[in-house]
């Protein structure tokens, strides 16, 4: 997928109002020339606009150190020695989790589930869900208006001359 960098940049940092914002610590692995890698936290500013997650070093950074787009991912607790720590997995089997850890459990929560909401397979299923809603509506109001009226049927017309 291609992104053009100053638009995504810009739409980071507009107006537009978020779906969900705070600080997170963010696993980094860092590998070592000796084979071995230490793995530290970096707390970060994270974004959500859309299906876009974005994170900056500080609160009121004009750019974003990089980007995390929510396709394809399932959000998921997870087991590591951090607790409130919650990945982002990607279907693609080359991809690294994105491995997140917030300040508490009600925090934790709220990004889960926000992030859950982000993902365009969520998405799907809610458009797929008011699509039905809107067909068995129609059906209804279809059956409604073939349905025969007593109404008026019965009365003879006055014609005047």
């Amino acid at each position: 997928m291609k992104l053009n960098e100053r638009s995504v940049a810009h739409y980071a940092t507009c107006d537009s109002p978020a779906d969900h914002a705070g600080f997170l610590r963010q696993r980094v692995e860092r590998h070592h020339h000796h084979g071995h890698h230490a793995t530290s936290y970096q707390r970060r500013w994270f974004v959500l606009k859309g299906n876009l997650l974005f994170y900056f070093e500080e609160r009121d950074s004009r750019e974003p150190l990089g980007l995390v787009v929510l396709e394809g991912c399932t959000v998921e607790l997870c087991e590591a020695a951090e607790e409130f720590a919650f990945a982002i997995r990607f279907d693609d089997a080359g991809a690294k989790a994105c491995v997140l850890v917030a300040d508490g459990q009600a925090a934790m929560e709220a990004w889960v589930k926000a992030l859950s909401r982000a993902s365009f397979d969520y998405m799907r299923l809610v458009v797929r869900e008011l699509e039905k809603q809107l067909e068995e509506a129609c059906k209804s109001l279809a059956a409604c208006r073939k349905s025969p009226r007593r109404s008026g049927s019965g009365r003879k017309r006055h014609l005047s001359n």
